[in-house]
């Protein structure tokens, strides 16, 4: 219903974003809205969003000193760093669940943004770096989103994306839809996986009917091969540890040695277990075994469910 609202009202958000007078303040049943003076509205928690979808994500990349990465909610621009954040400055390791399938709303869940062959793979092409993977499509193909997530840009962009689509997502991440047709989602909406967001095009500075998608974790493009299989149209692996090598062309692992398989241990869980004993009876702690499985500190556990430990 909130989609419905938003296009019945035919506007850019920004726009109202932009008007700091509320007159008025509406309950309905898809939440508080607020009125402004020119009779436009938007959504309370659209209106307060900070822009982050993955606390844990942020916190760990916050209290990095180093690092100074920055990432605003921003509807008209594509980087909103100003491509500042430096890849250089990534020594540590960060953990990402791709796959949350403890999510009510499946919203980690992976999904393709389009059928079709790979044409053009990320790295340096004629004379410059392709930041993003081709896939072929012919124009009008429905273009979806890989995972939920909510909008944050959809418009025409004349740097040569065209009609384009940025998605932030719940695991961190951002995806960039470029070539597009037509947008079928707006500022802010709310998606999930395989919601349809656009028709795949030709606009921008394009040579023939692709889409243009792009990964990047904090305006920084990442090798999206390295972390979906295309030809089976699904990620690689459900736990992304983030690295400098998922920067760079080449290769399709998205795992370090640090994750190897004669690394890792697992629990089968028994009657009577709760994540609390487990942590204790394995020294290692509640946070640690939810971010190595993708689950919740309030997730029930099946019995003879197998959980990583280390």
């Amino acid at each position: 219903m909130k989609f419905l609202l938003i296009i019945c009202c035919a506007m850019s958000m920004s726009s109202v974003f932009s008007q700091k007078e509320i007159i008025d303040t509406l309950h309905t049943a898809n939440g508080d809205m607020v009125v402004f003076a020119n009779r436009t509205w938007a959504y309370l928690e659209d209106l307060n969003f900070d822009g982050i979808m993955n606390q844990y994500m942020y916190d760990q990349v916050d209290c990095d000193s180093n690092l100074n990465y920055v990432q605003s909610w921003d509807h008209d621009v594509c980087y909103t760093s100003n491509l500042h954040n430096d890849v250089n400055k990534l020594k540590d390791t960060i953990w990402l669940c791709l796959e949350d399938y403890e999510s009510d709303s499946l919203d980690g869940l992976f999904h393709m943004p389009v059928e079709g062959r790979v044409t053009s793979h990320f790295g340096w092409r004629r004379g410059r770096n392709h930041n993003g993977t081709d896939i072929d499509l012919v124009t009008g193909d429905t273009v979806r989103a890989a995972w939920g997530g909510k909008i944050r840009y959809a418009k025409y962009n004349k740097s040569g994306f065209g009609n384009l689509v940025i998605i932030r997502h719940h695991n961190g991440l951002e995806t960039f839809y470029a070539h597009l047709e037509k947008h079928l989602v707006v500022p802010d909406q709310e998606v999930k996986p395989g919601d349809p967001i656009g028709l795949g095009g030709n606009t921008g500075h394009s040579y023939g009917s692709h889409l243009h998608f792009e990964v990047r974790f904090y305006d920084i493009p990442m090798n999206a091969e390295k972390i979906i299989d295309f030809k089976k149209g699904v990620v690689r692996d459900e736990n992304l540890l983030v690295h400098r090598g998922l920067f760079r062309p080449g290769g399709h692992s998205s795992v370090s040695s640090a994750t190897s398989s004669a690394n890792r241990k697992y629990y089968r869980v028994r009657s009577g277990d709760t994540l609390g004993a487990i942590a204790s009876r394995n020294r290692t702690t509640v946070s640690r075994l939810c971010q190595l499985n993708g689950i919740r500190p309030t997730t029930i556990l099946q019995i003879g469910r197998n959980l990583r430990i280390r």
